[in-house]
């Protein structure tokens, strides 16, 4: 007779998990995710995650029944590094006697300590190499795998069976309305666009703002209609790109809400970006991809499927970088050259599209090139 997995002899009500990261860290987990609710249907799952996860939460709620936003700590990076919000947030937690406590967050250390302190009856998560033993199901962090594949280990040895190893980005109405009238507005026309998207969080992980604006005017000069991308934050990067460029573009930084951006880039022709979340969320809308990946590890973060992104990247000696500002001249974001990018992008059009861009309309190009000469002025 086969012995229970962890979860089925467990049997959890209350489920919490530790992933306190952005969105591209969030997309990898939606596999696991997925598999954890599939083996805990009736479960309460909550996650621990940064403030702005509360959208994530609302779109994944079948996944997700509940966000606790974290407060921060000392090592975890993506928030002020401080303590000062842990011993409220601990009590809480303890408060809640949750099941089963999951650390999805990283490799261990810090993180397991922080898990302890939750107060669950069961705990599981990953081990660095060097760590002492934990209760519960810890299995080692898995270097060599994917991002994805790696939290996928995890739910498999907790007994959650791989249901789909494809991310997913559920698209909602609203999205899809959003997506219309940005289209009305601004003249999209989806069947020949491509996004140029030259934002990401660390500036040691974004291409050349210039060399972003010669792709995009080379496939513009090829008939494809340019919209580059990003956060209302990234306006003066988008702009630079802009201002830069010959040929007429949409500006569409901060002109979207994440789902509306995600239901642009599912009906866009072609992402071309950095390393960084566009990047996964054109993985998990199934739209073809150029990415520039600057500094990162492209065999954790590069998407499963390498027809339909393709991965520029040149491996000098300090990669995988840890630094926020590269300190040794950018190598890698430069060794990567603009005729790179173009043809990869034209071999995505052609392979992905079959096909030359259709004629622009011709009403939206001159009212593009208005308003671009308009805010030069």
């Amino acid at each position: 007779m086969t012995a229970p997995s962890f979860l089925s002899a467990l049997a959890p009500r209350r489920i919490v998990v530790f992933r306190a990261l952005q969105l591209g860290d969030m997309l990898c987990a939606v596999p696991a995710l997925r598999a954890l609710r599939h083996a805990a249907p009736h479960a309460h799952i909550a996650l621990v995650g940064l403030p702005w996860a509360c959208a994530f939460v609302e779109r994944y709620a079948g996944l997700i029944d509940e966000l606790i936003v974290f407060p921060g700590a000392i090592g975890f990076p993506e928030q002020p590094e401080t303590n000062a919000g842990l011993p409220e947030f601990f009590s809480r937690m303890r408060a809640r006697h949750f099941d089963l406590a999951i650390q999805m967050h990283g490799s261990g250390g810090p993180a397991n300590d922080l898990l302890l302190e939750l107060g669950a009856q069961a705990l599981a998560g990953f081990v660095q190499p060097d760590e002492p033993a934990r209760q519960g199901c810890f299995i080692g962090w898995p270097d060599d795998l994917p991002e994805a594949d790696r939290y996928l280990a995890l739910t498999h040895a907790l007994g959650a069976p791989t249901i789909e190893r494809q991310s997913a980005f559920p698209l909602h109405h609203q999205d899809h309305e959003e997506y219309e009238a940005l289209a009305a507005v601004h003249g999209v026309e989806a069947q020949r666009l491509v996004l140029i998207h030259p934002g990401a969080q660390l500036p040691s992980r974004r291409w050349p703002a210039e060399r972003f604006s010669e792709v995009a005017d080379n496939l513009a000069a090829e008939g494809w209609q340019i919209a580059i991308t990003g956060t209302a934050a990234e306006a003066s990067l988008t702009g630079a790109v802009l201002g830069s460029m010959m040929s007429p573009a949409l500006h569409l930084a901060g002109a979207t809400s994440l789902g509306g951006l995600a239901a642009l880039v599912a009906h866009a022709r072609l992402v071309v970006c950095n390393d960084t979340g566009i990047s996964h969320i054109a993985a998990a809308v199934s739209t073809a991809s150029v990415v520039i990946a600057s500094g990162s590890d492209t065999r954790r973060w590069a998407p499963p499927d390498h027809a339909l992104h393709r991965v520029l990247a040149d491996y000098t000696p300090c990669r995988p970088c840890m630094f926020r500002e590269c300190p040794y001249g950018h190598p890698c974001a430069l060794n990567v050259s603009v005729e790179q990018v173009v043809e990869s992008a034209r071999a995505q059009l052609a392979r992905v599209h079959g096909a030359q861009p259709g004629a622009p309309n011709t009403l939206h190009a001159n009212a593009r090139t208005f308003e671009e000469m308009h805010h030069a002025a």
